[in-house]
């Protein structure tokens, strides 16, 4: 089993950070443009807590190195099962995801969780844990694994620029829709 490690922040309040998190592949991700669908299966809040439970099913176009699709053959596109749970109390959003494409070969469990740092930041943390399930050959156990660490480290820095856009993107739009809400209501007191 290899792990991969990663924390950032984000100069935003976690407020704009969940609410962003539904947008993050959107179009306005321009780095997200291997996830071809996401589709909600099922979304529940529990009255007792407030945590909304969602899971949703993201497609995406097959990018496994040529050595490793020459082994396990080739498929155009990959499933991952992503639970998250949003906890307004705690202000927490904790994602977490499992491949469902490979998952006879390969298990790759990935956790994020968002969390306020002050009013105008958010801490990113994210855990993946790879593990290759190929019997007994170790090198190409090892081989795997390296090769899904490598590419979890390429896709933090991608993911990073992606959601900061979205995160633009996001305020920009929000600020505009308050701004018209303002005309319109200044407009009605007028009347």
């Amino acid at each position: 089993m290899k792990v991969f490690s990663n924390s950032c922040t984000f100069n935003y309040s976690w407020e704009e950070v969940s609410t962003a998190n539904w947008r993050k592949y959107c179009p306005w991700n321009d780095k997200s443009t291997h996830v071809t669908a996401v589709d909600t299966l099922a979304r529940e809040l529990d009255p007792a807590t407030g945590i909304l439970r969602t899971e949703r099913l993201i497609t995406c176009k097959q990018s496994a190195p040529e050595w490793l699709k020459s082994i396990i053959g080739c498929m155009e596109t990959s499933h991952v099962l992503e639970t998250s749970y949003v906890n307004p109390a705690e202000k927490t959003v904790t994602m977490v995801s499992q491949n469902i494409t490979w998952a006879n070969l390969v298990n790759v469990q990935e956790t994020v969780v968002y969390r306020p740092l002050g009013p105008h930041q958010t801490q990113f943390d994210q855990d993946a844990r790879i593990t290759a399930l190929c019997g007994g050959w170790q090198r190409i156990k090892n081989s795997i694994e390296d090769s899904l660490v490598t590419r979890f480290r390429e896709n933090a820095v991608k993911g990073k620029e992606g959601f900061e856009c979205v995160l633009a993107m996001s305020r920009r739009v929000f600020a505009e829709e308050r701004e018209k809400e303002k005309l319109l209501v200044g407009e009605k007191m007028m009347a």
